[in-house]
């Protein structure tokens, strides 16, 4: 069996691992990446660059090199409910530049961080590489052992990060389990081609009991259905013309792109889960971003917070990372991690506490899809009276996140 040696490894090339992995390499830390894909191109993931994010990016001077790749800029998050077009999110209300929000495949950003990790001596990312478990030496993790193209492989490092997602292998091995929350809702997302004349952007569509989400693409629509969890198997008896008429009943203009929809095999189911770690680390060992606590599309923060907690991570662990390669110590200091899960988890509890609490309106009876078509003159003279009021909340709730992180200006 091959054996690499690196100060930290780190399973995962989402947005929480590329982004801890670039932000330790600039700072001279030896850091292996492992990716099991063979690329980042996967389809239906979080495609939402918030204003935070593009702060990061500013602060290592990487901002207008990033926002020259394709991207769509955004800057008022619409709803159009029971036929009323709503304007509860105007991110032009944050301080500029970071004042808008960017919609760009999550391929690009990854690629994008893993080609600014590339011009590092110290970084090295393996594709096509599954962790498999952990190593251990006295009650502490040592590293990892994974599987790549060539065949078993180790990877000894003094601290492992296990940035796997919601499925975390890691996290299994490491004991630590999450606690789960009910969620009433999934999502179905598809393709659909967009027509010459479409509405203004428009985020979703909530009408007769349906809700419809859409994310502009250029040519095409990602389009999500959110149901009852558990529903697909209804939708599956009733057949696709069902599902198309549960689309169009909330969203009547994407009828005739419906059509392009033929079978359940261009549809994908995600099964939406909220849970998070009662406890992030062991010695040698740490979770974040979804292996830490996996967040709900709603307000489509997860790609935010997994942003955050990666520099929150590289804010505390440089300089004990940098102490191990001299010499100076062996292990990272629990303390240290403690620290960090302190620092994070409170903001992720409660925008969790936050998504809980808008699927449980968006699946009950009368819920926000089911009111009256149109929407009575007394409700939509209030929901005007109360939107500025309403667009500076969620500007900063949604497009900075509940604690912003930034990076220390010795790291950047």
């Amino acid at each position: 069996m091959d054996v690499l040696q690196a100060t930290c490894v780190i399973s995962g090339g989402g947005p929480a691992g590329m982004m801890l992995g670039l932000l330790l390499a600039r700072n001279g830390v030896d850091v292996v990446v492992i990716e099991k894909h063979a690329d980042f191109f996967r389809d239906f993931r979080g495609d939402t660059i918030h204003p935070s994010t593009l702060g990061v990016l500013g602060e290592l001077g990487l901002r207008e090199r990033f926002l020259g790749l394709p991207h769509t800029n955004v800057r008022t998050l619409d709803a159009v409910v029971s036929g009323t077009r709503l304007h509860p999110v105007d991110f032009s209300r944050l301080a500029p530049p970071d004042d808008f929000l960017v919609l760009a495949p999550q391929w690009d950003f990854l690629s994008f961080l893993a080609d600014e990790a590339a011009e590092r001596p110290g970084f090295r990312l393996l594709m096509e590489t599954t962790a498999t478990g952990l190593t251990w030496r006295d009650g502490a993790v040592t590293g990892i052992t994974a599987r790549g193209p060539a065949g078993d492989l180790a990877i000894a490092a003094p601290l492992v990060v296990a940035a796997d997602g919601r499925d975390s292998v890691l996290r299994e091995d490491a004991g630590l389990r999450p606690q789960r929350f009910g969620v009433p809702i999934d999502v179905l997302w598809f393709r659909l081609p967009k027509a010459a004349a479409t509405p203004p952007s428009t985020l979703a569509y909530l009408r007769h009991g349906s809700m419809v989400i859409t994310i502009d693409r250029g040519d095409y629509f990602q389009t999500g259905l959110v149901i009852a969890k558990g529903g697909i198997d209804d939708l599956n008896a009733a057949g696709i013309g069902a599902f198309r008429d549960a689309v169009a009943a909330a969203a009547p203009f994407l009828r005739d792109a419906l059509l392009s929809i033929d079978g359940w095999e261009q549809v994908k189911l995600l099964s939406v889960q909220i849970d998070r770690l009662a406890r992030w680390y062991r010695r040698g060992f740490l979770a974040i971003g979804d292996a830490a606590h996996a967040m709900s599309p709603a307000f489509g923060v997860g790609v935010n917070y997994a942003v955050q907690d990666a520099v929150a991570a590289a804010n505390a662990l440089v300089d004990p990372l940098r102490a191990i390669q001299g010499g100076a110590s062996e292990e990272v200091d629990l303390r240290v991690l403690d620290g960090l899960q302190r620092r994070r988890l409170p903001p992720v509890a409660a925008m969790q506490r936050i998504q809980l609490a808008a699927h449980r309106g968006i699946a009950r009876p009368n819920g926000p899809g089911a009111l009256p078509d149109p929407l009575p003159l007394l409700v939509r003279g209030a929901l005007a009276a109360a939107t500025p009021l309403l667009q500076r909340a969620t500007a900063r709730f949604i497009g900075r996140g509940l604690r912003p992180e930034s990076v220390r200006p010795g790291l950047r």
